[in-house]
């Protein structure tokens, strides 16, 4: 450790005496406290019940009931022929749950049908159009980042504030850039951006950097430490994603509505997902933006003030958050128990709880998002989500939940289950097929019967079930290209009407075929959480720069392998059980040639699949497009030398640990190793080969391990100088 401190004097050290500007405001610390999941006292309901409120809701309730009921019976038709074996009711009973889901789905769609038919508009007194409304508090916006590209996410994060500074409120928004980043040279290289973003900004204050070293609790913990070190200076706050951009404008009303509305808790955007290049993103993009519309009109329709929150590009009162928002860690081990990795779900219900308002408003444009370019990138982040939906298992149960909220967590849990279900009853229905096949009659059933009884299905009444059931499955679809029709400028958007539906038969086609992959890649996940795996928390990829082939073969040839030994299966029963199950068998079986086609860009589809915001993109996504591609944030590089090189960006690292030294007790083992190898380490590049990235980033945050990496390359620095 001596050796370390004496590697320089203090003054030539970690730019001591550098000019640097605050990092961050004074601390106006807000109480959050954990909140439990038993018993807690009677709130009062966000507003009042409207009779329309409440017929909306018994029709989304009782339709599916009615719907699953009928298609119940209908089913139970096909199946009772000679009697129901115990194999066939368990392929019932699979069916009763999987169409009680679609047609909750069903029903959802009707009602957002309906909503865009009507074009809401005014809710919490949001208007879409006329003179902002006036900003009487303060409000921040945050943008927690983890391992991302600095110059991608800032680029994103510009455009967005210099649309608010456009409005004439920016004045009233501070904004939050609080990194989790654990890669050395990715935290170096946000502060870097960081230091470009404030210099063209041009105010003096406003925008504020803040890295955690050690990211307890994820996201969630992240958004918890800010609001109790500072969020008692702030009337609301807006979570931006890595990938979001909003418009200025969106986010003013949003404010507004907040300010105007005492009890809103929260008020949630549509984000639109924009951005994609290669065919999955577009397929993505597409239907995101022709079905979206339609599923969150139908979810604000029937849920009012208890709607639910996404996570980002949503309005959120910091009151309201840390009185209700305060996440327990469920008991147990990961991957059920600890920290709760789908928060937000967890966040709106526990507000609710509290008697906060839980609001959407998907009619108000401005918002949006990117979506993961490869059907991989997707899986890998289903897989964390799919771990944090089943931890809402033990949320559940919680006393004093709204039971719309419960319905949300409910669905929230059935999108991941729903796909091993599928996949049991899909294996349940394939042996039905070999009973009925190869079972022999029971000419002396017990009990009296004139006729042997034998395994068997009606075939009229099974392809009546399976046209009903793809309809509930596929009008949504129609419902909404309809919406798009009774739209001008939507239409105009995607093209016109043609254009349009091509597209949509084309992404129904080819989402068809994806869908058994999906299906396959949730059920293993599903099966591996319940195993006892736990998935971690992996940064996203969100440029379409390269597909690893090897790790899409890796990944994707259990599929393939169920795909053949499925039809395979199929085809040994009879030629017309393999028809019928084509579309799944060929699905799987050519999983790894989907998933490289659909990663590719496409050119010759791409029109197919534009929308109104590729077509004509609003400004702000032309600004985040302009400043990503003229890339005049840092990059990552290697930190050390980066920081020795720049004076400003030294002095503005070191201004951001700990009161110039580490704290007393601090024994942290990546801490003491990194500083032990950094002591025996003659050169730069000799310390730089053994530190891990955790030691790596432990001695960029302690004083006297740093010092010794600058002076390390200031030694190298000199030998440069000297040579010939």
């Amino acid at each position: 450790m001596d050796g370390v401190s004496r590697a320089a004097p203090r003054a030539t050290r970690c730019g001591a005496g550098a000019d640097t500007a605050r990092a961050l405001p004074p601390e106006t610390p807000l109480a959050m406290p954990v909140q439990p999941l038993g018993r807690v006292p009677r709130t009062p309901s966000p507003g009042p019940r409207t009779l329309g409120l409440f017929l909306r809701r018994a029709f989304v309730i009782g339709g599916t009931a009615a719907l699953t009921v009928l298609a119940a019976h209908e089913m139970y038709l096909v199946l009772d022929v000679g009697g129901v074996t115990l194999l066939e009711y368990l392929v019932l009973c699979l069916f009763v749950l999987l169409f009680a889901w679609i047609g909750f789905a069903f029903t959802n769609a009707v009602l957002g049908l309906a909503s865009l038919l009507r074009r809401a508009d005014g809710y919490l007194g949001i208007a879409t159009e006329g003179p902002l409304p006036a900003l009487n508090a303060h409000h921040a916006l945050l943008l927690p980042i983890y391992n991302e590209d600095p110059g991608r996410v800032l680029a994103g994060l510009e455009a967005t504030i210099e649309s608010l500074d456009a409005t004439g409120a920016g004045a009233q928004f501070d904004v939050f850039i609080l990194s989790d980043t654990t890669d050395p040279d990715v935290w170096v290289a946000e502060e870097a951006g960081f230091l470009a973003l404030r210099a063209q900004w041009g105010r003096a204050s406003g925008l504020f950097y803040r890295r955690r070293p050690r990211n307890t609790g994820r996201k969630a913990g992240n958004i918890a430490e800010w609001v109790t070190r500072f969020g008692g200076a702030y009337e609301s706050f807006l979570i931006l994603d890595a990938d979001s951009v909003m418009t200025g404008g969106c986010i003013v009303r949003l404010a507004a509505a907040i300010e105007a509305n005492p009890r809103a808790g929260l008020i949630q955007t549509l984000p639109v997902i924009v951005g994609g290049r290669t065919l999955f993103a577009r397929l993505q993009q597409f239907a995101g933006r022709l079905y979206g519309p339609l599923i969150a009109h139908g979810l604000a329709s029937w849920s009012g003030p208890e709607s639910n929150y996404w996570g980002h590009n949503a309005m959120i009162r910091t009151r309201a958050f840390a009185e209700g928002a305060g996440l327990p860690e469920l008991r147990g081990p990961k991957p059920f128990g600890g920290h709760i990795l789908s928060h937000d779900f967890i966040e709106a219900a526990l507000m609710r709880r509290r008697g906060w308002g839980m609001h959407m408003v998907p009619w108000l444009e401005g918002s949006y998002e990117e979506g993961p370019p490869t059907l991989t990138d997707l899986a890998v982040r289903d897989r964390r989500w799919c771990q944090g939906n089943l931890q809402h298992i033990a949320v559940l149960p919680a006393r004093g939940l709204h039971p719309v909220s419960r319905l949300h967590l409910l669905t929230g849990i059935g999108s991941y289950l729903t796909a091993p279900l599928w996949l049991v009853m899909l294996l349940a229905g394939l042996a039905t097929a070999l009973q009925a096949r190869f079972v022999p009659p029971d000419y002396f059933p017990s009990g009296f019967s004139l006729f042997p009884a034998w395994p068997a299905q009606d075939p009229v009444r099974a392809v009546q079930v399976f046209i009903g059931t793809m309809a509930v499955l596929l009008l949504p679809k129609l419902f909404a290209y309809a919406a798009l029709l009774a739209t001008r400028s939507d239409r105009r958007g995607f093209g016109g009407g043609a254009l349009a539906l091509a597209g949509l038969l084309m992404e129904t086609l080819i989402s068809g075929l994806l869908a058994p992959v999906t299906m396959f890649t949730q059920s293993m996940a599903v099966v591996g959480i319940l195993a006892g795996r736990d998935g971690g928390w992996q940064p996203q990829r969100r440029d379409d720069d390269r597909i690893d082939t090897g790790s899409v073969v890796r990944f994707f040839l259990p599929h393939t392998l169920a795909g053949w030994l499925l039809g395979a299966a199929a085809l040994s029963i009879s030629l017309p059980l393999f028809l019928w199950m084509t579309p799944v068998v060929i699905g799987l079986a050519l999983a790894i040639p989907l998933v490289l086609w659909t990663g590719g860009t496409r050119a010759s589809l791409a029109a197919l699949f534009r929308t109104p915001e590729e077509r004509e993109p609003p400004p702000v996504l032309r600004r985040a497009q302009e400043l990503r591609r003229a890339g005049t944030l840092a990059a990552p590089s290697e930190a050390v030398a980066r920081l020795a090189a720049a004076p400003e960006l030294l002095a503005f690292h070191c201004a951001q640990l700990t009161d110039g030294e580490r704290p007393r007790g601090d024994y942290a083992p990546e801490r003491l190793i990194a500083t032990a190898k950094i002591a025996d380490a003659e050169s730069l590049d000799a310390a730089l080969a053994v530190l891990t990235p955790r030691e790596k980033a432990a001695a960029l945050g302690d004083f006297h391990a740093l010092d010794a990496l600058l002076a390390l390359a200031r030694g190298r620095a000199g030998r440069e100088m000297a040579a010939p």
